[in-house]
């Protein structure tokens, strides 16, 4: 019976061990994995034959269109990385002057509910659109 709580506590123990160990070596390697970053980043890839391809990376502020082959792989373009969207947007939309700023404007004497869905003329000319 000795032997026995002898094999459980040794088997608990060396997972025990084998645990911390495992949480570490995640802990640190999600570390580095952050600092790392990416260096190169797939956009697409598209087939256009059996055994050829053509992909979109960005390396480094650059983009590339490679042709991908068997036995070999081209660049075919190369240009800087386009603006996220999102970043575009936002930049134009804090830029003073820009196209995109546009002020809301209400005639006087207006509800401050007017052109909202909880405005009851909004409703009203709903449904005049919607008779024949």
């Amino acid at each position: 019976m000795d032997t026995l709580f002898l094999v459980l506590r040794v088997i608990v123990s060396l997972a025990a061990v084998l645990g911390i160990i495992w949480y570490a070596q995640r802990r640190i390697s999600k570390g580095t994995r952050a600092k790392q970053g990416k260096t190169i980043t797939v956009v697409g890839r598209q087939g256009v034959g059996a055994k050829a391809s053509v992909a979109v990376i960005d390396v480094d502020g650059k983009r590339f269109l490679l042709g991908v082959t068997e036995h070999s792989v081209n660049i075919l373009h190369t240009s800087d990385t386009p603006e996220a969207p999102a970043e575009a947007f936002s930049r134009a939309l804090t830029e003073e002057g820009g196209d995109l700023a546009v002020e809301a404007v209400k005639p006087p004497g207006a509800s401050p509910l007017a052109g909202s869905i909880l405005s009851a003329e909004t409703w009203r000319r709903a449904f005049a659109s919607l008779k024949p």
